[in-house]
């Protein structure tokens, strides 16, 4: 199995946290000295960047967030003069202002060189044929992929985001070998060659590369059953680099997380506290490698876990397991935690279930109530009534097995669930309004 940079992947646990202690050094006494914000919050703690002795030190210092971001807008996280920034992005703003990152030369070539490592990992080589259908623009995910496609020599198609047939055209026509998109447009395309009657083993794809959003077990199974390809995960956001914060390889037994350029740390959401290894909760993430826009002990939100054996491949960085959800997008229902992951983890395992689905939480008479609408194929939706109830039935009972809660079912014609070309909006939550 070919390994991008055997150098740092396959380093020895003594002497990646060395690395790691030493880069984190560097970038505290950086980000100190460049910006405010950071400054501000290491003198409110009483701390200098010369008290961290230890990568147990970590620990004590301040959580950056999101609001941090958003409040020193745009240029307050800069840790270097803006003549220095050769690329900016940004988020969507959807909430607010946007979270604006930058990039200078080096992090654009360290950026390259950590996506073209899950790329390798994956299977991906110069002699593939790289479509991406992520969207290009302010968001990193595209720019990312694409350079680290370029970077182990890749043929690229910028095909960009949308317009499902002439995807599909382009996958024909050019034997793209290899599809970058999130794991529910790869769905999406899926069905629209089904309807046009398009056999995947027409097409010369082997490798999907799929990230943006969370994604279960029994969906990677659909996607590969119906693409004919190899599926795997990988991991980042726009505040700690993009895209190349983690990635599978073949084994599909974790997200090889890259600890060269990044500390992670597994908390709490709710108390913060920091929690030992192979414990469930939030990953927070600190760039050691950046220049342009460090981040310190930076909450993502996303839940998951960290496993520190070393990988049958050879890589000895640590894995994460594939992400459940969101701290932020985890419902709480009369009191129970539901993640969006759990219930479709169930439906796709269905028989009949389309990989298609909505959750509507809503609040009647001062209780939470779930109704999970679902597509089903057409010999489903028009089975006789008492079919039906018995399916409603079966698929109700398995999801409040998992997530430990009453749900109410909807069983909805095939293709009238909302399709995305970017992530999926899964959740209604009527509660908000």
């Amino acid at each position: 199995m070919e390994i991008w940079d055997r150098e740092y992947e396959c380093m020895e646990r003594e002497a990646i946290e060395q690395l790691q202690l030493e880069r984190l050094q560097a970038t505290l006494h950086r980000a100190y000295k460049n910006v405010t914000c950071y400054r501000n919050k290491f003198n409110a703690q009483g701390i200098d960047p010369d008290d961290v002795q230890s990568l147990a030190d970590l620990a004590r210092l301040p959580f950056t967030s999101k609001e941090d971001l958003r409040l020193n807008y745009p240029y307050g996280m800069f840790a270097v003069p803006l003549r220095e920034v050769v690329r900016i992005h940004s988020s969507s703003g959807t909430t607010g202002k946007p979270t604006v990152v930058g990039y200078t030369k080096k992090d654009i070539k360290t950026w390259s060189n950590l996506v073209a490592r899950f790329l390798t990992s994956a299977g991906v080589t110069h002699d593939d044929v790289v479509q991406i259908a992520f969207g290009y623009g302010m968001f990193t995910g595209a720019f990312g992929l694409h350079y680290g496609a370029e970077t182990i020599g890749a043929s690229v198609i910028p095909m960009g985001g949308g317009n499902t047939e002439k995807q599909i055209m382009i996958m024909q026509d050019y034997r793209s070998t290899a599809l970058v998109s999130t794991p529910s447009y790869a769905l999406t395309i899926a069905d629209r060659m089904e309807q046009l009657g398009i056999e995947s083993k027409s097409l010369s794809l082997k490798f999907g590369l799929f990230g943006g959003e969370p994604w279960s077990e029994a969906m990677r199974t659909e996607i590969e059953n119906r693409l004919g390809i190899s599926a795997t995960d990988n991991y980042g956001l726009s505040e700690v680099i993009g895209p190349g914060v983690a990635g599978e390889c073949a084994y599909k037994c974790g997200l090889h997380l890259y600890e060269d350029a990044f500390i992670p740390e597994i908390i709490d959401p709710d108390s913060c506290e920091v929690l030992p290894p192979g414990s469930v909760g939030e990953l927070v993430l600190t760039t050691i490698t950046k220049e342009a826009f460090p981040m310190l002990r930076y909450r993502t939100r996303d839940i998951t876990s960290l496993d520190y054996e070393r990988c049958a491949c050879g890589r000895n960085h640590v894995r994460m397991k594939k992400t459940m959800g969101r701290s932020d997008d985890m419902l709480i229902i009369k009191g129970v935690n539901v993640f969006p992951s759990q219930i479709e983890e169930v439906l796709v395992a269905i028989e009949g279930c389309a990989p298609h689905y909505q959750l509507v939480v809503d609040r009647k008479n001062s209780t939470d109530t779930l109704e999970v609408q679902m597509e089903v194929t057409e010999n489903i939706f028009f089975d006789e009534m008492k079919l039906q109830r018995a399916f409603v039935d079966k698929v109700q009972k398995k999801i409040e097995t998992v997530v430990g809660v009453g749900v109410s079912v909807k069983l909805v014609e095939p293709r009238t669930i909302p399709r995305f070309e970017g992530k999926a909006s899964r959740v209604i939550d009527n509660r908000k309004i």
